[in-house]
């Protein structure tokens, strides 16, 4: 075991890096949505597009994988993850710079692409750290989707920091910047070991078998991926916006202490964590609450702090349900790791989209206009309170999922004896 610990040292390392250079993609938008509506009018509905993106992006990735997983080479695959993402990234803030007339387009394009590597990150980096061989590999699954929430934190810091000091009207410089780590990933992946990993894609193997309980997981994955995205992707713009907060305050102690605790919870859980079914369920209802709390407390301090401590209610939900599918069927296939990436990324898709239309229609409402005036609040912060009310219900339907899919198991089990 020593000797294959040691074999697949650098590959651990690189998948983390993986985790590492996704937040740095992923979380960029969301810190520069109001410098973006600021400098380019680039409206919210707009700017909820480019989430979209991200996330259908690498939705369409996990299907892919989901089919057609043993079509590809996937050492080469693997290993050429980084660079994806640092050619996506380099469009995303070189055009900008050159023809800032196309500079959403631009935005788009170059989401689009660094998405690429993200899904393709998100899909096999897990199927990998599952094959190699761990006395504990539960342990190993919440280390790897640590390096994502750790690696939102630096993001989140450093970039706030950047635009406090530099100017937001030097995003572009951040942008180039960040394209950096990817090229680390690169280097650490050129000269990794990739076990083999289970291409089986067919029903024909009961570990790549869609059946209900596999569809019950995804669903599962689904709330679980809309719970924690729409938060890290709104939270800097919510705590500005809605509860005004300055940037600097906003993004460190609510989408920084959001990341935090995302990757609290999931170091907690990879050292003492037991009882997966019970973290999801309370992971979904503590959620919800959170989301009510940040959407209705008179206090926009509160709300702040609820914003941040949904990070450490809903750090399991995503990297839990991988654990929890893993825990039913023993072992998955990479289609089926790729199926439980799909789920993960629609909700992450439509969630944070849907917070984005709900608070700019409501916004230009006669309602908001008369409630605002009844609360002595704005009807942009209206209609982002109420864009936050209506994302509650993703962890509130997701905990009455998660409840009846450990009873379909339960019954699957009795059943068998």
């Amino acid at each position: 075991m020593n000797d294959l610990l040691k074999k697949y040292r650098r590959t651990k390392l690189a998948c983390y890096f993986a985790g590492f250079s996704m937040a740095a993609a992923t979380n960029l938008s969301p810190l520069l949505f109001i410098t973006f509506n600021s400098l380019y009018g680039i409206s919210f509905t707009a700017l909820g597009f480019l989430v979209l993106v991200n996330f259908c992006t690498q939705l369409f990735i996990d299907l892919v994988f989901t089919f057609f997983s043993d079509k590809f080479n996937l050492t080469k695959t693997i290993k050429s993850i980084p660079l994806v993402v640092f050619f996506g990234m380099i469009f995303y803030s070189v055009v900008p710079m050159i023809l800032p007339e196309y500079t959403y387009a631009a935005l788009v394009v170059g989401t689009f692409i660094f998405s690429l590597g993200a899904g393709l990150g998100e899909v096999l980096t897990s199927p990998v750290i599952a094959a190699i061989p761990s006395d504990n590999p539960e342990k190993e699954m919440s280390k790897l989707h640590s390096a994502y929430a750790w690696g939102t934190v630096v993001v989140v810091i450093l970039s706030t920091l950047f635009v406090r000091f530099i100017g937001n009207e030097k995003w572009v410089i951040l942008a180039l910047l960040w394209s950096i780590v990817p090229l680390f990933g690169f280097f650490l992946f050129a000269k990794a070991e990739i076990p083999a990993l289970d291409l089986s894609s067919d029903g024909e193997n009961k570990k790549s078998k869609i059946d209900i309980g596999i569809a019950l997981c995804t669903l599962c994955i689904f709330f679980g991926g809309a719970a924690e995205c729409t938060m890290t992707q709104w939270v800097s713009g919510f705590a500005e916006k809605a509860l005004g907060v300055s940037k600097v305050y906003g993004d460190v102690f609510g989408m920084a202490l959001f990341a935090f605790a995302l990757g609290l919870g999931r170091t907690l859980f990879s050292n003492k964590g037991k009882s997966i079914y019970r973290v999801l369920l309370l992971g979904m209802g503590s959620a919800f609450l959170c989301y009510i709390v940040a959407a209705l407390s008179p206090n926009n301090y509160i709300g702040l702090v609820a914003c941040a401590l949904t990070g450490f209610c809903a750090s399991m939900l995503w990297p839990g349900t991988i654990v929890y599918t893993n825990e039913k069927y023993i072992s998955c296939s990479v289609g089926i790791y790729a199926l439980l990436a799909a789920g993960g990324d629609l909700g992450a898709s439509l969630s944070p989209q849907l917070l984005g239309i709900v608070a700019d229609k409501v916004a230009v409402s006669s309602f908001a206009e008369e409630f605002a005036l009844s609360l002595m609040l704005t009807p942009e912060q209206i209609g982002m309170k109420v864009g936050m009310l209506i994302a509650s219900l993703f962890p509130a339907v997701g905990f009455v999922i998660v409840f009846f899919t450990e009873r379909y198991f339960r019954k699957q089990r009795k059943n068998r004896i």
